[in-house]
């Protein structure tokens, strides 16, 4: 309707006719030599697109998002490690500066600011099992997987690093030595299992807690589940993710993320510790923050789905024949923008 459309700018100047009588007010449109609808239009082009950069920026906006949400992940949760572990050094504090729990407070903040950096563009996902999950159970478009998995690999290299940054010389006094790379601060970075752990035990242990993960983010994205305001599903994921370190963070540093493992493995691995972090247990990286985290999820999902989710963006509820017969099927029942929950911006 025309009311729903933006005004169209005019001037309050008048033109004067040959005879010297005033005309009514001088429309930009006339002065461009447009119609009113061609003006209508570009005008509302423009507004979304002011400048070159914007019209660009539209293409990358839902990876750039993944990215930082994700970098601002690592920068907390990796920072914790650090400023903890590496204080108990006499060399590097005069006490230590915090415990196991200043380390899953630390990966909770981190995970909430990431969702909250990144909820209202892309859904703050920050971790490819849950865009894997997304894209499975809830319709998420398989073409956005890719640039959102690559999105957030490079926010966890670029807060790693950033974090091996700040912390480089507290790493040397920590370390012994100037250049002296070991497993004891590459754990500060990524995970690795305890020696007790059997390789079995290592996979079920991130499996778990991908479990518990994304049984809690399908349960907050489900509209018919009660699920909090859009603005405080960042809480949630705060308090799931302090309840995961707490209780199951001890035995393989509760990934949980495949992303937020590999991404500062990478960036380890390219400043000196080599190929260590890669050969510990036989490809333990691969089986267990990986496979592990995203087997964990994918199941969980799953069990939700088939005993709770009754919307029809999971094939779980994929209409049966008669039901095709009679053009019906479930009703929406996801909410929008998941696992954020934020109104998507139309505008945009």
């Amino acid at each position: 309707m025309a009311s729903e459309k933006a005004p169209r700018p005019q001037t309050s100047s008048t033109e004067s006719t040959s005879s010297g009588n005033k005309t009514g007010p001088t429309h930009v449109e006339d002065i461009h030599g447009e119609s009113p609808e061609v003006f209508q239009e570009r005008y509302e082009y423009y507004s979304r697109y002011p400048n070159r950069w914007s019209r660009y920026r539209q293409y990358i906006r839902e990876p750039a998002a993944e990215m930082l949400g994700t970098m601002t992940l690592i920068l907390f949760g990796t920072g914790v490690d650090c400023q903890v572990v590496l204080s108990m050094n006499t060399g590097v504090a005069a006490f230590p500066r915090g415990d196991w729990l200043s380390i899953n407070f630390g990966w909770a903040c981190g995970a909430a600011l990431g969702v909250w950096v990144s909820g209202g563009i892309s859904g703050g996902h920050c971790n490819p099992v849950v865009t894997l999950c997304m894209a499975v159970y809830r319709g998420f478009p398989w073409k956005k997987v890719p640039i959102y998995i690559l999105g957030q690999l490079l926010g966890a290299w670029i807060g790693g690093f950033l974090v091996y940054a700040n912390y480089f010389h507290a790493i040397n006094i920590y370390e012994g030595g100037d250049g002296v790379r070991t497993l004891k601060t590459g754990a500060l970075f990524s995970t690795y299992s305890a020696a007790y752990m059997p390789a079995a035990n290592c996979f079920f242990d991130e499996f778990l807690g991908a479990f518990i993960l994304m049984l809690v983010v399908f349960a907050v994205s489900d509209k018919r589940n009660g699920p909090p305001p859009p603005g405080l599903v960042p809480l949630v994921i705060f308090i799931v993710i302090l309840g995961i370190g707490a209780a199951f963070g001890m035995q393989t540093g509760y990934a949980i993320n495949p992303a937020r493992d590999l991404g500062p493995r990478l960036m380890t691995a390219m400043v000196g510790y080599g190929r260590q972090v890669f050969n510990f247990r036989d490809q333990y990286w691969i089986w267990t923050p990986i496979l592990g985290s995203l087997s964990g999820g994918l199941v969980a999902c799953f069990v939700y789905d088939v005993l709770i989710f009754t919307g029809d963006e999971s094939y779980i509820n994929s209409p049966s024949a008669s039901a095709r017969r009679h053009f019906a099927h479930a009703r929406h029942a996801e909410r929008p923008m998941a696992p954020a929950g934020f109104e998507p911006d139309h505008d945009v």
